[in-house]
């Protein structure tokens, strides 16, 4: 069923984005009057879509009533609309943690910037979510790149603007490739909608080179191993709240990008041997990440390689895709779209017990950790409870995730990939409790510095969110589901 139109859809949007021209244009009103509203606004947007997606199906929206070649055509399926639920939820969170943050810990040129950035960052998700087209992902995932960017640059250490500065070489060299891609396929097609791409789809070798340019793009832009190189300083050197925007949603954009294309008019160039090779690349990242995070001197640095690590559940996912039975491809589904959602909340959440695990030792370093069970049992309870999540332990949303995404390799008779999977688990658990072992340590008592509580509380509750996924998974099933591409989706929809 498909509706044809409600404003909600623009709605998503538009709010963030006005708020980002509003916190631009008047910096002088005090942070808390002006963004709470707006978070508010932000939030409720994106909890009637989803409900409206529950209830209605997918949801089409065209700007103007001129959706093609270029227009602005906008959609709403059940991915997009829990995406822009889960992406309002998230942020709000990490707003909340800056509003609770000393104005010290913003450098002074930069924190002017930091909410027009925040909000343009939210409407950039949302736009790349509901795109319904490639030049209008395209346009989305630009504003969400230099938007991002800047964020990480609001640090103001020298560290982070060299990170930011190869985070912006890496984006622009993806968005090169994209776009060069785009342009083959409009010269080829005269559109760019994805459905009239879908449905005049053929595998002419312009085509295919186009497909594997915009691949090329979005794999550097998701960090996929071995392009992940500029992810890692990036994550560890931002803010806790930007370093866990980064890590839980912006990343996904481009992966999310890739799904749409390649189970929709790109699935031809996902035959088995090139679906199985980005399941090795998912698994090199996996071993990768975990051994990188196993052996890292500082906290944030070893979170930020734990992303890198979990960004390959999603591809090995890729071939049990395609290569797989009706079922398998179903749990598969299931499966990539839970992890997507579980990884996204325990990644925020293990980001913002990070940085006050941090400032409350006044140092990066794991081994500088030392007693702080004691002073910080509410911050590093948060990090263990989103640690669950991340290493598929039941009854968390990572477990629901993984627990899918083996049930599709065994089905397809892929063993390969079992293997992967549970290791990669035993790699999440040997860097988790590296942290865990050096916070139970004796350490001086005298060198803790106290850190806002509101801080533990939001880490907390995305983590307790992450464990509640993995019960309550049913319905965000449901609607995940809904408008699921034809080749995975017969089974998902009830047909035979």
């Amino acid at each position: 069923m498909i509706d044809a139109a409600t404003p909600l859809i623009p709605l998503a949007v538009v709010v963030p984005l006005l708020w980002a021209v509003l916190t631009a244009v008047r910096p002088q009103v005090r942070a808390a009057w002006l963004v709470v509203p707006g978070l508010l606004a932000w939030c409720t947007t994106a909890a009637l879509l989803w409900s409206h997606v529950r209830a209605q199906g997918v949801t089409q929206y065209a700007l103007g009533g001129w959706a093609e070649p270029l227009g602005i055509g906008l959609r709403a399926d059940g991915l997009a609309a829990t995406l822009t639920l889960v992406t309002a939820v998230i942020a709000s969170a990490c707003a909340l943690h800056r509003l609770l943050s000393p104005p010290a810990e913003f450098a002074d040129h930069a924190a002017r910037w930091f909410w027009p950035l925040f909000f343009l960052l939210g409407a950039a998700l949302d736009g790349v979510w509901l795109a319904a087209d490639l030049f209008n992902m395209y346009v989305g995932l630009e504003l969400l790149g230099l938007s991002a960017v800047g964020l990480v640059t609001v640090a103001g250490t020298t560290i982070a603007l060299a990170a930011a500065l190869r985070y912006l070489l890496a984006a622009l060299l993806g968005s090169l490739a994209y776009l060069l891609g785009v342009a083959l396929l409009y010269a080829d097609y005269g559109t760019l909608a994805l459905a009239s791409l879908a449905n005049g789809f053929t595998a002419s070798t312009t085509t295919l080179v186009a497909l594997a340019l915009i691949t090329a793009g979005l794999c550097l832009k998701t960090a996929l191993f071995p392009l992940h190189g500029w992810l890692p300083p990036a994550h560890g050197a931002a803010l806790p709240p930007v370093s866990a925007l980064l890590s839980a949603l912006v990343v996904k954009a481009s992966f999310v990008m890739l799904l749409r294309i390649w189970l929709g008019p790109g699935v031809s160039l996902l035959v088995p041997a090139v679906a199985q090779g980005f399941g090795v690349l998912g698994a090199g990242a996996i071993a990768w990440g975990g051994w990188q995070a196993l052996r890292h001197a500082e906290l944030k640095m070893l979170v930020a390689h734990s992303t890198v690590a979990q960004l390959g559940y999603l591809f090995v996912a890729v071939p049990l895709l395609v290569d797989a039975s009706a079922a398998a491809r179903a749990s598969a589904w299931d499966g990539v779209m839970l992890q997507v959602v579980a990884h996204a909340l325990a990644k925020s959440a293990m980001f913002l017990a990070s940085g006050a695990l941090i400032a409350a030792v006044a140092s990066y370093r794991v081994d500088d950790l030392a007693g702080v069970s004691r002073h910080m049992p509410l911050a590093l309870f948060a990090f263990g409870l989103s640690a669950v999540s991340l290493m598929g332990l039941p009854p968390s949303g990572g477990f629901s995730a993984k627990w899918m995404l083996l049930q599709a390799a065994l089905a397809s008779g892929q063993w390969q990939w079992v293997f992967v999977l549970l290791g990669g688990g035993l790699l999440t658990a040997g860097y988790v409790f590296r942290v865990f072992r050096a916070s139970f340590l004796q350490g001086a008592e005298d060198r803790f510095t106290p850190t806002p509580l509101g801080w533990d509380v939001v880490a907390l509750a995305l983590a307790a969110s992450a464990i509640l996924l993995g019960v309550m998974a049913v319905a965000p099933l449901e609607v995940l589901r809904i408008g699921a591409p034809p080749s995975v989706g017969l089974l998902l929809n009830g047909a035979p």
